[in-house]
């Protein structure tokens, strides 16, 4: 599947807009334990990126489901959720059908 976060894919034609898509995860952490320590912010980073792959995957399986071979417009959005304990990841996109060269 191609993703992008551009509105065109060099090279295919869009043949069908299937829709928008989201993948979004979410997982209770306590970010305030992370802050001011070195140590610690490898170990926030790779959280958000442990998210921000399940997030996409989702996003992928719910293209998938609607007949898309391809996700273009993609937009990610980190955020804490309530007081700090909970952060989540949100993929957003359109899902296409595009002409595989």
């Amino acid at each position: 599947m191609i993703l992008t976060t551009t509105n065109t894919i060099e090279h295919h034609k869009i043949m069908d807009y299937c829709g928008i898509v989201t993948g979004v995860s979410m997982k209770m952490r306590d970010i305030s334990a992370f802050a001011g320590k070195e140590k610690h912010s490898q170990q926030m980073e790779d959280a958000l990126n442990d998210l921000k792959e399940e997030a996409f995957k989702k996003l992928q399986s719910h293209a998938k489901a609607l007949g898309a071979n391809a996700v273009v417009g993609i937009h990610i959005d980190f955020e804490p959720v309530g007081t700090g304990y909970y952060f989540g990841v949100s993929v957003t996109g359109t899902a296409v059908k595009v002409a595989v060269p």
